[in-house]
C-alpha cells in the first residue's frame, strides 16, 4: 500500500510540476492547472451566454471606442498577445469585469457615470489587470467561485444554487470573485496601464467615490464592482499615490483627463432600464413590446434581462424566474422545461391565466446520479411552473424553494403566475427610455443651483450630483458641462 501511495504522489507532484508557470505580471511561478489555451476557450465559450443574458448595447459609436481604448491599452500590457474583446453590454446595472482570456465587457450603466476618458480608462487598466494577472485563473485553481447571487440583495441559498446556474446558462465566471490582494493588484495595474496611454490615473480614485455612493443604491444587480474591493477611502491614497510615482517614473507631464470629449460622447446614452425591454413600476413587471404584465412580490429584488426576469426575497429561501419556453404547444414545453431543468412532475393541471390557456406544473428537481452523494448532503428542490401562452409565445414562470420552504413562498409563487396579463395602458405601453443629456453651465455658481436652473427635480438632485461625480456645493463654472437626465 505504502508503494502505490507513493507511487501516486509522485505522480501528482508531476503533475503539480507541469502545471507551474510564470505568471506574466510578477514574473513569478505559480501553479496553475489551466494552459492560455484552455483559459482562451473558457472565456470564448462565455461571451455569447453574457451577450445573449444582457444584449450588446446598440450605439457602434460607443462599442467602436471602448474596442480602440482596449486595444491600445492591451497593446502596452504584460500580455499584449491575446486577441482581446471589448463590449459594453446593454445593462443599467454599474458594472465592469473580465473574464479569462482577454474578454472585458462595460455597462451602459457604468459608462454613464463616467465623467471623463480618465476615469474611465483607470477601470479599463483595472480590468485588464485581472487578464494579464491571470486572477481568474486563480481563482479556477483554487476552486473559489462566489455564491450566486443573481440579485445582489438576495444571496440565493445553496440548496438552489445548483438549479440558479441552470437558469443563468452557465454564467458562473460573472460570480469570480477575487480576494484583496488580487483587487489591490488590479488597481496597480490600471494606474501602470491607464498612465501609459497618456490618462492621469488620479481620476480613477475619484470614480472609487462615486462607486461608493451609488452603491447603497444599487438594489436590482448582480454583484457589482465594488463588491470584494478594499475600503474606497485606502484605495484613494493608494491609487493617488501610485500615479504620482508612475507619472514620475515615465516623465509624464501633461496626463489627460478629456472630460468633455468624453461626456459629448455619452450624450444621449440611455440611464436607468431600457422600458422597451420591459420596467417595474410599483412592485409591477410591464414588457410593452411583448405587451404583457404581471406583479413582483412585496420586498423582493428583481433584474430584467433579455433572457429572463429573475426574482427573490432578500433572505435568499426562494427564487423565481420568467422566460420564454421552447416548444409551439403547451405540452410541448412542459416536455421541454422538465428534461431542462432535471423535474419529476408530481402534479400537473390545465388553468386559464386571465383568458389564456396554461399549465401549472408542481415537481421536484431529480438527484443527478454523478452527484448522488453531493445530492444526499442537500435538501431536494421544490419548483412551482405555470406555462402560459400569449399568441405565438410560451412564457414559462418558475418557482424555487426547498420543501421546507416550499408552502411558505407558494402564495407569492402563485400570486405572480396567475395574475399575468395583458397590458393595454397606453402610459405604460408608450413609456420613454431616461437619457444623459450633457448641458452647458450659462452662469457660474453651486452644482444644485444649476440643476434647478436645468428643472431637475429636487428629489433626484442627490441622484444627479452623484452622476456627474460632485456634490450639489460644489461651483461650477459658466462654459463647464454637467449631465442631467431627460427623455
Amino acid at each position: 500500500m505504502k508503494k502505490y501511495l507513493s507511487i501516486a504522489c509522485l505522480l501528482s507532484v508531476s503533475v503539480l510540476v507541469n502545471s507551474c508557470s510564470r505568471n506574466p505580471v510578477s514574473g513569478k511561478k505559480q501553479v496553475v492547472l489551466m494552459s492560455e489555451a484552455q483559459e482562451i476557450a473558457m472565456g470564448k465559450e462565455a461571451d455569447p451566454q453574457i451577450v445573449a443574458q444582457f444584449g450588446l448595447y446598440p450605439d457602434s459609436a460607443i462599442q467602436r471606442f471602448i474596442r480602440q481604448k482596449g486595444s491600445e491599452m492591451a497593446a502596452i500590457s504584460h500580455r499584449p498577445k491575446i486577441a482581446y474583446e471589448f463590449k459594453v453590454l446593454d445593462s443599467d446595472v454599474l458594472n465592469a469585469f473580465a473574464t479569462p482570456g482577454g474578454y472585458v465587457y462595460f455597462t451602459r450603466g457604468i459608462l454613464a457615470h463616467f465623467n471623463s476618458e480618465a476615469d474611465f480608462a483607470g477601470v479599463l487598466g483595472h480590468e485588464i489587470g485581472h487578464i494579464t494577472a491571470r486572477h481568474s485563473v486563480t481563482q479556477q485553481r483554487n476552486a473559489i467561485l462566489g455564491q450566486i447571487g443573481i440579485i445582489a440583495t438576495a444571496v440565493i441559498n445553496p440548496e438552489l444554487g445548483q438549479f440558479a446556474q441552470q437558469a443563468s446558462q452557465g454564467l458562473g465566471l460573472l460570480f469570480l470573485k477575487f480576494g484583496r490582494d488580487a483587487e489591490r493588484e488590479s488597481d496597480r495595474l490600471g494606474v501602470e496601464y491607464s498612465t501609459k496611454i497618456g490618462y492621469d490615473a488620479s481620476q480613477m480614485a475619484e470614480f472609487f467615490n462615486t462607486l461608493k455612493r451609488k452603491s447603497g443604491d444599487e438594489a436590482n444587480s448582480i454583484p457589482t464592482f465594488m463588491s470584494t474591493h478594499p475600503d474606497p477611502g485606502e484605495r484613494n491614497q493608494t491609487v493617488a499615490k501610485l500615479a504620482t510615482e508612475w507619472k514620475q517614473k515615465l516623465n509624464v507631464t501633461n496626463p489627460q483627463v478629456n472630460r468633455n470629449s468624453y461626456l459629448k460622447r455619452i450624450e444621449g446614452i440611455i440611464y436607468g432600464e431600457d422600458p422597451r425591454q420591459g420596467f417595474v413600476e410599483a412592485n409591477v413587471f410591464y414588457h410593452p413590446e411583448l405587451k404583457f404584465q404581471f406583479p413582483i412580490p412585496t420586498g423582493w429584488a428583481a433584474l430584467n434581462s433579455p433572457q429572463s426576469v429573475q426574482m427573490a426575497p432578500k433572505d435568499g429561501k426562494a427564487l423565481m424566474l420568467m422566460t420564454l419556453a421552447p416548444g409551439k404547444t403547451l405540452q410541448e414545453a412542459a416536455t421541454a422545461v422538465l428534461q431542462r431543468y432535471n423535474l419529476q412532475a408530481l402534479e400537473s393541471r390545465e388553468v386559464n391565466v386571465n383568458g389564456f390557456n396554461a399549465l401549472s406544473i408542481v415537481a421536484d428537481q431529480k438527484a443527478d446520479p454523478q452527484q448522488q452523494q453531493q445530492q444526499q448532503q442537500q435538501q431536494p428542490v421544490r419548483t412551482l411552473s405555470y406555462l402560459i401562452q400569449q399568441g405565438g409565445n410560451i412564457y414559462h414562470f418558475v418557482g424555487v424553494s426547498t420543501p421546507p420552504d416550499f408552502n411558505a413562498y407558494m402564495t407569492a409563487f402563485s400570486q405572480t403566475m396567475q395574475n399575468f396579463k395583458e397590458l393595454k395602458d397606453p402610459a405604460k405601453l408608450n413609456k420613454k427610455p431616461e437619457r444623459v443629456r450633457i448641458k452647458t453651465v450659462v452662469s457660474d455658481g453651486t452644482l444644485d443651483q444649476v440643476l434647478k436652473a436645468n428643472k431637475v427635480s429636487s428629489t433626484r438632485l442627490e441622484e444627479m450630483a452623484i452622476l456627474n461625480g460632485m456634490k450639489l456645493t460644489d461651483r461650477v463654472t459658466k462654459g463647464s458641462l454637467v449631465k442631467v437626465i431627460q427623455d
